[in-house]
């Protein structure tokens, strides 16, 4: 009688822990308080330090390149004399009537293409091809529509936003789950219902977030539209600072503006943490 050899166990591959990457690289890891703080001052005050390195380094002119220290001390002459205080709220007030007129047509027209189909069919076309003219190319046009005064601005500010923030307004009307809206109807809400107390509360946030993202765009152009025969404005101090080659100043134009920018942003952005608590 011949024996046979049980076939031999199979070998068990030798197990792996899960990698877990932790730490400051972790993907979506929280990182501590500490570490927070510590990159976010290293984001400003490493910028900050190369530029200062710079304007010593570059030709040893501190007039080409003036370091940050050169800029605020520009910006408060400026502010002294109330030149900057001035030109940023003509540039604000510029922004809030083009941006905010934008804003105000293009959110309805974003909800409508994302909630019916039909809406989409008859102007997500005209929209989107819209949408790649750029809006700098209008401004001949705008001048000699409106001439050089501030309804040529407001309009230009209004083209740079209106069709990206329609296209974005209309993709956030559309992340809504159609569960929620099929179980809104099973439960008897009616149409205008669904409208107002489903989809616009959920897509709300996506909403903000491409204010914010607009926004942005709205004050590259406003700058763009304060160049041309402009008595006032950020844009038109950058010009007229570049007229006397007073750079110092243009570079304390910028800071202002990326400071306004900023504090837009944030705000924004807290109103989207309020208003999107529950989505």
């Amino acid at each position: 009688m011949t024996l046979v050899a049980a076939p031999a166990p199979p070998r068990s591959l030798p197990r792996r822990r899960p990698a877990r990457a932790g730490g400051l690289w972790g993907i979506r890891t929280p990182i501590s308080r500490p570490a927070r703080w510590t990159l976010t001052v290293l984001s400003v005050t490493v910028p900050l330090a190369a530029w200062q390195v710079l304007s010593m380094v570059i030709d040893g002119r501190p007039d080409f390149l003036p370091g940050p220290l050169e800029a605020f001390a520009a910006g408060v002459e400026m502010a002294r004399d109330g030149q900057l205080l001035t030109d940023a709220w003509a540039t604000v007030r510029r922004v809030l009537e083009g941006f905010g007129l934008a804003v105000l047509v293009s959110v309805p027209l974003g909800i409508l293409m994302g909630s019916f189909p039909a809406g989409q069919a008859a102007l997500e076309p005209l929209v989107g091809l819209l949408r790649y003219l750029p809006a700098s190319a209008f401004i001949p046009l705008l001048i000699i529509w409106l001439g050089l005064g501030e309804p040529s601005k407001v309009a230009l500010l209004f083209l740079a936003a209106f069709f990206f923030n329609t296209l974005m307004t209309a993709d956030a009307v559309r992340q809504v789950p159609a569960a929620l809206i099929d179980v809104s109807y099973t439960l008897g809400a009616r149409r205008g219902e669904v409208l107002r107390k489903v989809i616009v509360p959920y897509a709300l946030p996506g909403m903000i977030d491409s204010v914010r993202v607009n926004a942005a765009a709205s004050w590259s152009f406003v700058v763009v539209a304060e160049l041309i025969a402009s008595e006032s404005g950020l844009g038109y101090r950058i010009v007229r600072a570049q007229r006397f080659n007073q750079i110092d100043r243009i570079f304390a134009v910028l800071v202002v503006i990326a400071l306004i920018g900023l504090t837009i942003d944030l705000m924004l952005r807290l109103a989207r943490d309020r208003v999107g608590r529950w989505v």
